[in-house]
């Protein structure tokens, strides 16, 4: 008797999840066999997702298209839940993947729930226990556990904390984390093929011995948490007149203007685009520190022994903190001037030792792919 495939719907939206679901993508579409895999973006991010889906070859089978100027929580909440709802009843999953602590995971989730569709739940069990930090990524994920049907778990520190909120442990499988597999991707595919995006960051760079990558966007930091940043990296700037601080400007008005405005003239600062995903791990493996307020970026650094300071106060990745790679430094501006400035007079990096990432060895993805194969 010819047995039934699973029907898998892969549901993201922004430009993290789809680097890190890539690989979960690619390895379920691969088989035809057992699974019949679609993919659904809701377009939460438009141009910085666009990006990813190029460099990854990765066409969706549904586009929701929801991103809007002024976006608020409250309707792109209620637009993915009416929008994803067309997208169940059409395709009809048996299994609904969905990713991380994105408005999309959580709307997707609570609407597979409604469709009577299980819920698999990709880099599971990250917590800050502080609901409102990082806001409102904390409760997405907390609001996703609650839903899922089966937790994909990076570590076991976050399959520990699964247990501890009631979690059956017989739907909680122990992966690593798929951005591991991502970068192992994302290199292979650097090395087969030239990308201009690349040669315009080396020019950007130019002779400079040193440089920085920073980011930021947090919804937390709006505010006077950036005003303290943008105070430290123009004391870092003074300081450091030999260090290049190259920092891709996030597209939000709240982050962009005020950047834009107090470090667009200062001479070894080049505030850029936000990068291709390809050019951005040019970045991350070649310069001397990040400085950053990024979830996803802490797991990266850990896959290429890179240092990195997060201008966090609460961090669910504590594995790269105990790694010793990763130092919070909040947006208290003279703790990120200090870390900084003692990073930048060591002679040794991280990654010219042994350093082995906490977050596995970019196999997550055929560790849920099998465990899939065997349901």
């Amino acid at each position: 008797m010819k047995k039934n495939k699973k029907k898998i719907l892969i549901v993201f939206g922004t430009r993290p999840e789809a680097i890190k679901m890539a690989p979960v993508v690619k390895i379920f579409k691969e088989d035809t066999i057992n699974f019949n895999t679609k993919v659904c973006v809701t377009a939460q991010h438009r141009d910085l997702l666009d990006q990813v889906l190029d460099f990854f070859s990765i066409i969706p089978d549904y586009d929701l298209d929801l991103m809007s100027p002024n976006q608020n929580l409250f309707n792109l909440t209620a637009s993915i839940l009416k929008s994803i709802k067309e997208v169940l009843e059409e395709f009809n999953p048996d299994y609904v993947f969905i990713h991380g602590d994105t408005t999309t995971s959580m709307a997707v989730a609570l609407g597979a729930f409604y469709a009577g569709a299980k819920v698999c739940h990709v880099e599971a069990g990250l917590r800050t226990f502080n609901k409102l930090s990082p806001f409102p990524e904390e409760l997405n994920r907390q609001l996703s556990s609650k839903i899922a049907d089966i937790h994909f778990a990076p570590t076991k520190l976050a399959v520990n904390n699964l247990l501890k909120e009631g979690i059956d442990k017989e739907s909680i499988v122990l992966t690593g984390n798929t951005v591991i597999d991502a970068l192992k991707i994302g290199g292979e595919i650097i090395k087969t093929k030239k990308f201009d995006s690349i040669n315009r960051i080396i020019r950007i760079i130019g002779s400079a011995n040193k440089f920085i990558l920073v980011t930021g966007h947090r919804r937390e930091n709006h505010g006077e948490g950036f005003r303290n940043i943008i105070l430290a990296l123009k004391t870092i700037a003074l300081q450091n007149p030999e260090v290049l601080i190259v920092f891709p400007v996030h597209p939000n008005p709240n982050v962009k203007i005020p950047i834009e405005n107090e470090l667009g003239n200062i001479q070894n600062i080049k505030l850029i685009n936000p990068q291709p995903y390809e050019a951005f791990i040019w970045l991350m493996k070649n310069c001397d520190l990040i400085i950053t307020d990024s979830g996803g970026i802490q797991e990266e650094a850990t896959g290429l022994g890179k240092y990195t300071l997060v201008m966090r106060d609460t961090t669910e990745r504590p594995e790269a903190v105990a790694s010793g790679i990763v130092t919070m430094v909040g947006t208290n501006s003279e703790k990120i001037i200090t870390a900084t400035n003692n990073q930048l007079n060591k002679t040794i990096n991280v990654e010219e030792t042994n350093f082995i990432s906490p977050y596995g060895d970019g196999k997550a993805s055929s560790i849920i792919y099998n465990s899939m194969i065997n349901l």
